[in-house]
């Protein structure tokens, strides 16, 4: 069945997308699909996490680090035909920019003053002081076409007919959306060679596919080319020789967010003792089978800037004597409705060292409300965190859990690895079951979808 498909390329997610505008999404497929197969960026990381060129051909400081001057590729166009200019890059920062559009990196904005365009070619950004570094966001954030959106007011861009249906400048034109099943996009075969040309796969197809064992039983009957898989398959899927697998890193680390501003959590011998109490290394090997790392900080090994602290090992009777004797209750808020394996593996450990933890599941709307809305309603929540290379995420974090969140980022990553607002667990490794027939694949920490312009069918 995948040999029939020829030049098209089935990729399962787990959810659909949420939304392809760039400028409202935090789903990490999603955003990945924005800026490496729909639209373009202004700069990409390399395999080395070094940003380099894209949509911009050079860029330049001024001598007090206070303005970035970008000069983009002349050659770039919407699919519509339309030239991709100096206007619709000033357009996207300024909607990043205003709060009624709900960019949720906006806070990593805040010091850019002004967008300026001198031209067509050419865009100025001033900050209001001195940026000593290449701004992360600006290989994240999709450039969007402002002759299709400047309409649109920034609190009605939620709303657009744009969002059902929109018209990019990537290496990939938009087709089709059928909602919570799939987004197919073609190739553009007149992407410009200065951005790398046309890709080799003709059509990439995301499928919504949410149930694990659906997804397993499609990936080896050949209904898709790649499916996220759980570690416990892995064996399973490498005996299959139409099969392989790939392991790679995430930047995605989970963690116990604990609520601060409430008992027994606002003491830290007893944060501490939740942290010794818990065995990363029985977690990772019993649940993840050995793909993930165990966690003692917040950004993951190999992200530029992170503070890496290896965990602490178990110690149970530290943990206990931590305690004195009392035996601390409280409710371990998580998203679903299954088994809930690791959060078992969590109330077991921890009730050695005597805390009583009651695990109650949500389904996601709820969770996201007690747990992100402003009025904080819980003790501890099981955390997926979905990382960026900025670590503009931990602000958010810290303030999440009621710890102090306006520290600069290595006095705020050494907060949150000694006063333990938040326990990590572990980074997560991807894991993902392919076809074969897809050769020159690399996954790595910029995502599934990093490489995919190189991707060839054998």
């Amino acid at each position: 069945m995948a040999e029939r498909r020829g030049s098209t390329v089935l990729f399962a997610s787990g959810a659909d997308l949420q939304s392809i505008n760039p400028l409202l999404t935090v789903h990490p497929l999603a955003r990945q699909v924005q800026r490496y197969v729909l639209f373009t960026t202004l700069a990409q990381y390399d395999a080395a996490l070094v940003p380099r060129p894209y949509l911009a051909r050079t860029w330049s400081w001024s001598a007090d680090s206070t303005v970035l001057t970008f000069r983009l590729k002349p050659d770039v166009r919407w699919h519509d035909g339309v030239p991709t200019t100096s206007r619709d890059v000033a357009w996207t920062l300024r909607a990043a920019t205003d709060p009624a559009t709900g960019y949720p990196r906006m806070n990593e904005l805040a010091a850019l003053r002004e967008v300026s365009t001198p031209d067509d070619s050419t865009v100025r950004l001033h900050f209001t002081q001195p940026v000593f570094s290449f701004p992360d966001i600006l290989t994240d954030l999709a450039i969007l076409p402002a002759h299709l959106l400047d309409s649109v007011p920034h609190e009605r861009l939620r709303q657009a007919e744009f969002n059902q249906r929109p018209v990019g400048n990537g290496p990939y034109r938009f087709v089709a959306h059928e909602p919570n099943r799939r987004w197919v996009f073609e190739r553009h075969d007149a992407f410009p060679e200065s951005m790398g040309g046309p890709p080799d796969i003709a059509r990439f197809i995301v499928v919504v596919v949410d149930e694990p064992t659906t997804k397993l039983a499609a990936l080896t009957s050949g209904e898709l080319d790649f499916a996220g898989i759980q570690p416990a398959h892995a064996s399973f899927v490498e005996a299959d020789e139409r099969l392989a697998t790939l392991s790679y890193p995430l930047l995605f680390t989970y963690g116990i967010v604990l609520n601060t501003r409430r008992e027994p959590f606002d003491r830290l011998d007893v944060r501490r003792a939740i942290s010794l109490a818990l065995d990363r290394e029985e977690i990772v090997d019993g649940y993840l089978y050995g793909f993930g790392t165990p966690a003692g900080s917040a950004a993951p090994p190999g992200v530029p800037g992170g503070l890496v602290v290896p965990p602490p090992p178990a110690d149970v009777g530290t943990a206990s004597a931590l305690l004195a004797g009392a035996a601390p209750a409280f409710e371990l808020l998580t998203v679903g409705s299954g088994e809930a394996a690791l959060e078992q593996m969590v109330q077991a450990q921890l009730a050695r060292a005597g805390f009583r933890v009651t695990i109650r599941q949500l389904e996601l709307s709820a969770f996201l409300d007690r747990v992100y809305g402003p009025r904080r309603e819980f003790d501890a929540a099981v955390l997926g965190i979905p990382g960026d290379l900025s670590l503009g995420y931990l602000p958010p974090l810290a303030q999440m859990a009621g710890a102090p969140d306006t520290l600069p980022l290595p006095e705020l990553q050494q907060m949150l690895a000694e006063s333990l607002p938040v326990v990590f667990l572990y980074h997560a490794r991807g894991l993902q079951g392919m076809n074969r027939r897809i050769a020159n694949v690399r996954m790595d920490l910029r995502g599934e979808l990093a490489g995919l312009s190189e991707w060839t069918i054998r």
